[in-house]
């Protein structure tokens, strides 16, 4: 495959998606990591899409406006770092002693299983990033998921053994959040998120609010079934009405706003 073929799948590949990292396009065109960035440097200088950290990125308003792939966990972790600890200490406080708990996979739900790594409460999760951290460092009761590990997007999960652990309370993120409800592009999230959702009494949405504006193809819950959504001081007035249209109760993090937790 020569030079011009590459630009040209790289720039297809961004006109259905906003990012593509150098290890995702070094895996799906089968060249080296250096030939990738020589390739990104190249469609830079064209002007055909922008070089970011870590990969490429569709120019504004280049990508398509109805649909969003995941990016691999690892990069997410480390967008609106600030705003995601900040909506991960509020929703702990949400947490009573006691309680027994599901944290869903995803890098703000990570924070939020973080803190409560020392709390007296029984928790439950499928992220394996998680579990690690409170297998090594927490003191809470701990339940893992079962099954297979899923290297992308980071989780455990078998479909022929259902969680059997019930709760007062899940929390979860989601890949975009739109009138139709919460959004994955990964088909195992969507599965996961509707299986743990019967097992609880109150679904707690930890979400910051790039969120608002990702589309992705699969709805994972209704907003009719979320209790509470808590994001960041950069939500929309549009945004915030939808929620309330929708019975959802909100809560904003303090100085949560991404222009402290910054897109990089």
């Amino acid at each position: 495959m020569n030079d011009l073929v590459r630009h040209r799948q790289i720039i297809e590949l961004l006109r259905d998606r906003p990012f593509a990292s150098v290890r995702e396009l070094q895996e799906r065109l089968g060249v080296s990591a250096a030939t990738i960035r020589r390739d990104i440097d190249k469609i830079d200088q064209s002007g055909g899409a922008r070089k970011v950290y870590g990969g490429i990125s569709a120019l504004d308003g280049a990508a398509s406006q109805t649909t969003a792939f995941a990016r691999p966990y690892d990069e997410n972790r480390d967008l609106a770092v600030d705003a995601k600890r900040q909506i991960a200490e509020l929703a702990s406080t949400m947490v009573l002693d006691g309680d027994a708990v599901i944290v869903n996979g995803g890098s703000t739900c990570y924070h939020l299983g973080v803190k409560l790594a020392e709390r007296n409460v029984r928790l439950f999760t499928n992220s394996m990033p998680l579990a690690a951290y409170l297998g090594e460092h927490g003191k809470c009761s701990l339940t893992i998921a079962g099954g297979e590990l899923h290297r992308e997007p980071r989780v455990i999960y078998s479909p022929s053994q259902p969680a059997n652990f019930f709760a007062s309370k899940f929390f979860l993120g989601a890949q975009g959040i739109s009138p139709d409800g919460l959004l994955e592009s990964h088909p195992l999230m969507v599965r996961a998120i509707q299986e743990l959702s019967r097992n609880v009494d109150q679904v707690i949405v930890l979400a910051d609010s790039r969120k608002f504006s990702i589309h992705a193809r699969h709805v994972a819950l209704p907003l009719a079934r979320v209790g509470v959504l808590i994001t960041d001081d950069g939500l929309s007035d549009q945004h915030a009405k939808m929620l309330e249209a929708a019975g959802v109760a909100l809560r904003i993090a303090p100085n949560g706003g991404l222009a402290n937790g910054g897109a990089g």
